[in-house]
């Protein structure tokens, strides 16, 4: 029986070669699989020697051969076959062990596009999908944690089972897929191609999911194969609680993404159901904290909490005595998991020192959503410079309402449409949102904020249709607003804040969030 072993991710390669020739196997080698299973003092043959065939162009091409494609493809319960691989001096293979070229390491090194581009496997990929197509005689392995299970059942049943090379074969075609849309997505980047005429995504599972958005659901949670530069929650450490869910990481996201609006100053951040119920920024933690959590104490009951800064001692005697779902984290003191974990179905998540940087910046990104037979994708509403507002009323704000101003809008940008935000300076009032129409929404928060709305600034995600809704906001005490303008009836809608008595700048910038 012959083997060909030919590995980038050399894990578990030496036990697993061993047992394979403890079992009786012939091994082939290349390049650097060959050389350290001859250091470990395992027999193995090179490729070129068996192909008669010395490897050329510095390595390029040394698997592409009719002894090796041969001896994979061949069938040998065809006559046929049999007869030209005896004819042609074609040994038959039945196990392919290969993975590929670390490409997508090497883009994430930052090498050049000439290291890149050598990173492209060639004779790999050709290797496991020939293995792959020809499954009913060839067992393919491409993940190290396959070795000890396909080790055991050589072992137990003199071969790999059919119902054995069937999985090892899905998941052989799913890892060269995936190896390929990891090159076309690099190459439209440096295209600049965001959206290019054939999408291909290359996604790796983090874990199943207990069930999705609700019981009778099915789900599971994929993640990028190379972590990002900046803060997130597929690549954030999990330091304790009970296994994230669907609804979770969710929420997670959205508040990660809301507390990354404020670097400059610690903030805290309580989602519910994907919807901030309550922000504020304080010089101290702890004062962020209970501040957002006061905002809407009964919304953050059972809500998901993010920091962008570490999580001191006193921050977590905060948490600790509300019930909270998750909290998200650049880093916890060793006094804080010390409380925290006293609650131990609290899911604590760290994502590292980049979420505390007052400079911290998301890259762009495409956000992608599934629809009926198909699939949407738009540029992320990313977080925006100082915006040069242009003031529309004729009394332009006060320095504190312009402050109020500029947090109202960018909390705004989290809130389902239609959004209204009320804030202070350095935090949300209240919020309505997820409405058919704009003044439902400012009756919502008005209702939530109460007597706290007087003195506030409005935000609103996109123009009043009408007067109305600025009408209600007044009523309730703003006396600022920030909308993007745009309607055939802002002339009206600019009177009213006039009549009010109210400042109103205009953006240009939409907010739209479904």
């Amino acid at each position: 029986m012959l083997a060909l072993l030919s590995v980038s991710d050399k894990r578990g390669l030496v036990p697993f070669a061993q047992g394979l020739v403890r079992l009786g196997y012939r091994l082939l080698s290349t390049g650097g699989t060959l050389e350290a299973l001859k250091a470990a003092g395992i027999p193995a043959t090179q490729v070129s020697e068996h192909t008669q065939s010395p490897e050329i162009l510095g390595g390029r091409v040394k698997t592409l051969h009719p002894r090796i494609h041969g001896g994979i493809l061949g069938r040998p319960d065809l006559e046929s076959d049999r007869a030209e691989m005896a004819k042609n001096h074609i040994e038959p293979i039945s196990l392919v062990v290969v993975n590929l070229y670390p490409f997508r390491q090497t883009v994430a090194s930052g090498a050049g596009e000439d290291d890149v581009i050598e990173n492209i496997d060639i004779g790999g990929p050709a290797m496991v999908r020939a293995s792959a197509k020809n499954f009913k005689h060839v067992a393919i392995v491409v993940d190290p944690d396959d070795y000890a299970p396909v080790l055991a059942e050589i072992e137990g049943q003199k071969g790999v089972g059919l119902e054995t090379r069937r999985r090892l074969m899905r998941k052989a075609f799913a890892h060269t897929a995936a190896y390929d849309a990891s090159i076309s997505g690099w190459l439209a980047g440096e295209a600049q191609e965001p959206f290019p005429q054939e999408l291909s995504l290359a996604f790796q599972k983090v874990q199943g999911l207990r069930y999705g958005e609700n019981p009778h659901q099915r789900g599971a949670f994929y993640k990028e194969y190379a972590a990002p530069k900046e803060p997130s929650v597929a690549f954030a450490k999990v330091l304790q609680g009970k296994e994230l869910s669907y609804n979770n990481i969710l929420d997670l996201d959205a508040a990660l993404g809301l507390v990354l609006e404020f670097p400059e100053r610690p903030c805290a951040v309580v989602i519910k159901h994907n919807t901030p119920c309550g922000v504020a920024v304080d010089d101290v933690l702890e004062k962020a904290y209970r501040t957002a959590r006061a905002v809407d104490e009964v919304s953050a009951f059972g809500g998901i909490v993010a920091f962008n800064r570490e999580v001191d001692e006193a921050v977590a005697r905060a948490m600790a005595e509300t019930f909270l779902e998750a909290v998200i984290a650049p880093s916890y003191s060793a006094e804080a998991l010390q409380v925290l974990a006293g609650k131990k179905n609290l899911r604590l998540l760290e994502a590292g020192p980049a979420l505390a940087s007052p400079t911290v910046k998301p890259r762009p990104q495409v956000d992608a959503r599934s629809v009926s037979g198909g699939m949407l994708l738009m540029d992320r509403d990313a977080v925006e410079p100082p915006l040069e507002w242009k003031v529309v009323s004729k009394r332009a704000p006060t320095p504190e309402e312009e402050r109020a101003l500029r947090f109202a809008w960018k909390v705004c940008k989290h809130v389902k449409s239609n959004a209204i935000v009320f804030a202070a300076p350095s935090q949300l009032l209240a919020q309505g949102g997820g409405q058919t129409n704009r003044v439902d929404s400012v009756r919502i928060a008005m209702t939530r904020g109460g007597e706290a709305l007087k003195g506030s600034a409005v935000a609103s995600d996109a123009f009043f249709p009408f007067r109305d809704g600025l009408d209600e906001a007044a009523r309730a005490g703003a006396t600022a607003v920030i909308q993007p303008g745009g309607s055939v009836r802002d002339p009206e809608v600019i009177a009213a804040a006039d009549e009010h008595g109210m400042a109103m700048v205009v953006t240009g910038v939409r907010h739209f969030r479904h």
